[in-house]
């Protein structure tokens, strides 16, 4: 006598498993093409009353600094290096949101390793 298992068990479901790698295929290819396009964004913050701007890629890199000739005080040098952290990590900040953002629509909210 033969072991019956219940319905859908023991079936591979090939057109169900098609179906699902063509969605994985596509979600991929979709996450490439948002990667290549948050890659090519710009991500502008700006601190100390408009003093600090600092502006990151899609990358996370460091594109530009712009300090306001006020901000510069030779004897409070340690004030101008907190605010420039501070713009950094801003602009860092929206870019790693909108990279959350921007593949969050494709995965479903799923984390995935970038």
């Amino acid at each position: 006598m033969k072991a019956r298992l219940p319905q859908g068990y023991g079936n591979t479901g090939g057109g169900n498993m098609q179906s699902m790698l063509k969605q994985a295929q596509k979600m991929q290819e979709d996450m490439a093409a948002a990667q290549a396009d948050l890659e090519q964004r710009e991500y502008t913050a700006t601190v100390g009353g408009g003093m600090v701007t600092a502006t990151v890629d899609g990358t996370h890199l460091l594109k530009t600094i712009d300090l306001k000739p006020e901000a510069v005080d030779p004897d409070d040098t340690e004030m101008l290096a907190d605010l420039i952290v501070a713009a950094v990590n801003e602009a860092v900040r929206k870019a790693q949101a909108d990279s959350e953002e921007t593949l969050g629509k494709i995965t479903g909210g799923m984390k995935m390793p970038f």
